[in-house]
């Protein structure tokens, strides 16, 4: 009986090993270590998670006397610190209030940035114009400023307008109650876009160039190609974002106290956790459903969108 062996290659390999770094990196992650090795972190970051769950089910009695892990010994479960959290009338309920709040920021605060970022990456990567690379550079540079530094400087601008010589360009905002909303949204989107066009800007560059010629050819604008060719095209980009910039909105506290405020008709539900963590701390029932509730919709989310996230971090890397 002969065997036969895998020809080798110029570099004495056998071909059927990977022929680029990223059919290298995928071989080894595909091994039963690296398997074992992401379980063991998935169960690492979910027992938190499993832990705060089972805590907000608690009774008060239970949860302030025995660690959450006692539960499987002597299991009691009920709703009320959800009742109270969200629907109560005490200083530590109507959480529900701040949930509508917290959706009302984070929505727009994504889909403004998503529309922005996605037409100015189009028309920096096939459109072409003058200063158009000193553009990119600049939004490119722009990351670089930290949030910190705008806040006040953005909020001088909401609050007086911008006015040169003694003469007025645009007036102070003077926006009351839910009309807080816009400047919370404004600054979220001013916020999100360099990072946002940068990103969208390389997977739109890497379409295939004769794909656009042929639809010129035919005849298509500008329009027509963003519309019927691009879109469909970077749909996992645009998930990948909206994930991060969702998450990063609803977690949000900073911008929304400052541009918001802490009122009942604009607070976040952000805000009103960090009240129940410095005022009712010790009311740990009520802290740890609160919480739960938090962190409720961006798991839906990311969830619900996961395909769209892990074929976005994959699009445009070296094929292997």
């Amino acid at each position: 009986m002969t065997t036969t062996t895998p020809p080798l290659t110029a570099a004495g390999t056998t071909s059927d090993q990977p022929k680029t770094v990223a059919g290298r990196v995928r071989k080894r992650l595909n091994t039963r270590t690296a398997t074992l090795v992401s379980i063991v972190i998935a169960v690492v970051w979910t027992v938190p998670t499993f832990g705060l769950f089972v805590s907000s089910l608690r009774p008060e009695e239970q949860i302030k006397t025995s660690g959450w892990w006692t539960f499987f010994s002597d299991p009691q479960i009920t709703l009320d610190n959800y009742q109270e959290v969200l629907f109560g009338q005490s200083s530590s309920g109507q959480l529900a209030n701040y949930f509508i709040n917290s959706l009302v920021i984070t929505i727009p605060s994504v889909l403004f940035p998503l529309a922005l970022a996605t037409l100015a990456a189009y028309a920096l990567a096939w459109i072409n114009f003058r200063g158009r690379d000193w553009i990119y550079i600049g939004i490119f540079a722009l990351q670089i400023v930290p949030l910190q530094m705008a806040l006040v400087p953005l909020l001088r601008f909401f609050s007086t307008g911008v006015t040169v010589n003694g003469v007025t360009l645009m007036p102070a905002w003077q926006l009351e109650d839910e009309q807080k909303f816009i400047q919370v949204w404004f600054a979220h989107t001013c916020f999100a876009l360099p990072l946002a066009i940068f990103l969208l800007h390389n997977f739109v560059s890497q379409l295939p160039r004769e794909l656009m010629e042929a639809a010129r050819v035919d005849g298509a604008s500008h329009p027509k190609i963003f519309r019927t060719i691009v879109l469909p095209l970077i749909t996992p980009a645009l998930a990948a974002f909206g994930i991060f910039q969702f998450l990063w909105v609803w977690n949000d506290l900073l911008v929304a106290l400052i541009f918001a405020g802490g009122g009942t008709e604009t607070a976040p539900l952000t805000v009103r956790l960090a009240e129940m963590a410095g005022t009712r701390g010790n009311e740990w029932q009520r802290l740890t459903a609160g919480a739960f509730i938090s962190i409720l919709v961006p798991l839906i989310v990311f969830l619900s969108l996961q395909r769209y996230f892990v074929r976005g971090l994959l699009a445009g890397s070296v094929k292997g």
